[in-house]
């Protein structure tokens, strides 16, 4: 069957199934080997400003090059040469004859590969950063139209006292936050490993030029520059540290933590019935019990984010068997470790912008398990104001005591409505506060300052933050899968 092939072979879901088109392309061969000849361009032009006999037309010739490589060639010449960047090196010389003597001049393997991990990290976090602003941005809204809407709060998961819906959701903001500082940390601390040689050293450049220190330095500041870096590693091995590796998976594992908290939370809310995530007209929910809706993103973002955090143990594991210059036993893990990671984390973004975007909240359902809940948590309040009617604080405590009991025998052993309020306003010891028995448990004066603390923290932390952000908002996310 036409076009069958593809199917008899594994495919990662990340890229098949679920990743954004830029994302695949930031890791695919074609942006990895594309990148490759650019730097060997950056390299030749460098060399040639410092004065090594390197011509404009070989240059140019390279330039024409750029992006037409020869994939089966590239794969024939590895086959023979059992090293990558060599079957790369034959296959850009053969498209550019006269630029083949200069080629990768003075380079060692690392300076095309490392360089362009350092490209694909960077470009990475500049693709999920807006993403994450959007996710930000969503929620921020959401809090603020929920700032005042009066909701249970749970400790183990256990009825505790009142919050409100968008004060909840601020809890997820400040992770979100804290995450946001995390990556753009990570990606403003990536340096170009630069133009170093075979063991950090610059010695293959020292003896192009001839033992002139300044322009070995002047051609690792020039290549670093036209890669679009302000600055290079100081001092590299063969390799740039992998405890860079750590710092840029170990924010985005930290990110995958922050996201799976906040969708455990909404499917807690969702078996509630009190917010659900956006479902499609056509949505199937179940294959056996058509009248389910199972928050299925929710529950892809926690799969995912279980595998992003699962990825940090990779580059912490690499950088610590590094023997002394380098080892290779790094290059097959980084292959997987380092895609996947950024793959994974786009993925679960996207997610959980569509997810944040079509919340929906169930206030009537809410303001019912409040009313169950109230009664108890109003008992406080209760004797408070019979204290201000004259009452003896110790007789209305213990009044409120055995009535609490009774009402959670009815709710526990019969399976009834809490029946509190029923039994104070029967009682005639209550009758100096029956007449504004209503204002004492109105929710809204038993949710402190959460919709104070809801505006402070969107006006002086969430808004500002996602201020560089705001020409890039406007995009939406359409799930595919």
């Amino acid at each position: 069957m036409e076009g069958s092939d593809e199917f008899m072979k594994y495919r990662s879901p990340l890229v098949s199934r679920y990743a954004s088109k830029e994302m695949a392309y930031n890791f695919s061969d074609r942006k990895k080997f594309t990148t490759w000849r650019k730097l060997w361009i950056y390299l030749a032009k460098a060399e040639k400003a410092l004065g090594l006999p390197i011509s404009e037309a070989q240059v140019v010739e390279m330039e024409g090059h750029a992006e037409d490589i020869d994939f089966a060639m590239a794969a024939d010449e590895e086959r023979k040469l059992r090293h990558d960047v060599m079957a790369h090196v034959h296959t850009f010389a053969h498209c550019c004859p006269a630029a083949a003597p200069i080629i990768h001049l003075g380079a060692t393997s690392c300076y095309v590969g490392d360089n362009t991990d350092l490209i694909m990290l960077r470009d990475g976090f500049d693709i999920l950063l807006p993403k994450l602003a959007r996710v930000l941005d969503r929620l921020a809204n959401f809090a603020e139209k929920y700032a005042d809407l009066p909701t249970l709060g749970y400790t183990h998961y256990q009825p505790a006292q009142l919050t409100t819906v968008g004060k909840r959701a601020c809890l997820w903001l400040q992770d979100l936050a804290m995450d946001m500082r995390n990556l753009q940390r990570a990606r403003d601390d990536l340096r170009f490993r630069g133009v170093k040689g075979t063991t950090g050293t610059q010695a293959s450049f020292l003896q192009l030029f001839q033992g002139d220190h300044d322009k070995v330095e002047d051609l690792d500041r020039m290549v670093t520059e036209m890669a679009g870096f302000k600055k290079s590693y100081l001092v590299t091995g063969q390799t740039y540290s992998r405890k860079v590796d750590i710092d840029s998976l170990s924010s985005l594992a930290s990110l995958g933590a922050t996201i799976h908290k906040i969708c455990t939370d909404i499917r807690l809310l969702a078996n509630l019935k009190e917010i659900e995530e956006p479902f499609e007209k056509e949505q199937i929910g179940s294959s056996a019990m058509p009248y389910k809706r199972n928050p299925m993103r929710a529950e892809r973002c926690c799969s995912l984010a279980r595998h992003l955090m699962a990825l940090l143990s990779n580059p912490m594991q690499t950088a610590s068997v590094q023997w002394l210059e380098r080892t290779l036993d790094d290059s097959a893990n980084r292959r997987i470790s380092l895609p996947e990671s950024f793959l994974t984390a786009d993925i679960i973004l996207s997610t959980l912008q569509n997810v944040t975007e079509g919340l929906v909240v169930y206030p009537k359902v809410i303001e019912r398990h409040i009313r169950h809940e109230l009664p108890f948590m109003a008992t406080e309040n209760i004797i408070m104001a019979m204290v201000k009617a004259g009452g003896n604080r110790q007789d209305c405590h213990e009044k409120i005591r055995v009535l609490s009991q009774q009402a959670a025998a009815v709710v526990k052993q019969e399976g009834g409505d809490n029946d509190l309020l029923t039994r104070v306003q029967a009682d005639p010891y209550f009758s100096p506060i029956l007449s504004h028995l209503d204002t004492i448990l109105d929710p809204k004066t038993f949710i402190g300052r959460a919709p104070q603390q809801v505006a402070r923290f969107l006006s002086e932390e969430v808004r500002p933050m996602l201020e560089p952000y705001k020409t890039k908002m406007d995009v939406k996310i359409e799930l595919e899968l």
